[in-house]
């Protein structure tokens, strides 16, 4: 079976459609650039509406107008595209406004061809180091088991949703959940049997939320479920509606292991709630109602009172 490879992404080609412009298309298509023209910004603008380019090649002086706006546009696109200018003043300028160089528009053809080469090559360099750093970053704040966030993502997310909450006189609340009798199934199925029983569990929750809710395992056998824009009323409704996918879950052979968990539920506005931390506090306390009170509950924690819920 043979495998295409993939077509390099075409190059941008601003120039004033003279006959130095053609020498530079045909230099840069006999390098294995695929090239596209354009004779004007708004037409070079246009053409980067539906492509993407791997780098633009940039006259200066255009017929009426100046090629420095294709060069700021280039700039403020998340893409990155380098831009190389053809030009032959201005050249601090066209630097500063974000080109990535700057080259007389008599320089030879060869050392045009090497200069674009270089600017490709670095602009790649760099994604590929920004797409490293994405990846690094999507693994320390995942956990492995469930692909669900870990806690320290929960704890970035806490503190992020909380002040927003505070800055807009928003409501939030925030469900913790601990599996019932998490120790049992593993004494008595084993740690493989725990680890799928963790792995349905965190399918469910994310099935029981909004996509604008953050389900994140806090540690162990307890997760975290953050409820933006949400009153108490609206959490319970999410914290029962997640028990019951709990319940609905199997796991083990045969799926003869069934799940139950006890949920404690807390939110801001409230009385006691008026940090991140205290949010997560009152949370945590509620939960602990919940299983001391016989588990596969729900517990909310209001005004520093607690109103217990058969899950």
């Amino acid at each position: 079976m043979t495998v295409a490879a993939a077509l390099p992404s075409p190059l941008l080609l601003v120039d004033a459609g003279t006959s130095a412009g053609a020498a530079w298309a045909e230099a840069l298509e006999a390098a294995g650039y695929a090239v596209q023209r354009a004779a004007t910004v708004s037409d070079a603008i246009q053409r980067t509406m539906d492509t993407t380019f791997c780098a633009a090649v940039v006259e200066l002086a255009l017929p009426g107008e100046s090629g420095l706006s294709v060069v700021t546009h280039f700039a403020s696109d998340e893409r990155g595209a380098p831009v190389l200018v053809l030009a032959d003043e201005r050249v601090v300028e066209l630097l500063d406004a974000g080109a990535g160089d700057v080259v007389a528009r008599a320089t030879p053809l060869p050392e045009l061809v090497a200069r674009v080469r270089r600017c490709v090559q670095a602009a790649e360099r760099l994604q590929r180091l920004a797409l490293e750093r994405d990846q690094l970053k999507a693994l320390s704040t995942t956990d492995g088991l469930t692909q669900l966030a870990n806690h320290r993502a929960f704890q970035e997310r806490l503190r992020e949703e909380f002040r927003r909450a505070q800055r807009y006189d928003d409501p939030m609340a925030l469900i913790l959940m601990d599996v019932d009798h998490f120790k049992a199934i593993n004494d008595t199925h084993g740690h493989l049997a725990g680890d799928e029983v963790l792995q349905r569990v965190a399918q469910a929750l994310r099935s029981a939320v909004r996509e604008t809710d953050f389900v994140a395992r806090y540690g162990g056998e307890e997760f975290g479920v953050l409820l933006p824009k949400t009153h108490l009323a609206g959490a319970l409704t999410v914290a029962e509606r997640m028990s019951q996918a709990l319940k609905a879950a199997r796991a083990g052979a045969d799926g003869a292991i069934r799940v139950t968990a006890s949920f404690g539920v807390s939110g801001f506005p409230g009385r006691g709630v008026t940090t991140a931390e205290q949010l997560l506090k009152t949370a945590d306390e509620a939960l602990y109602r919940s299983k001391r009170e016989g588990r596969n509950k729900i517990s909310l924690f209001q005004s520093s009172l607690f109103v217990a819920q058969s899950g």
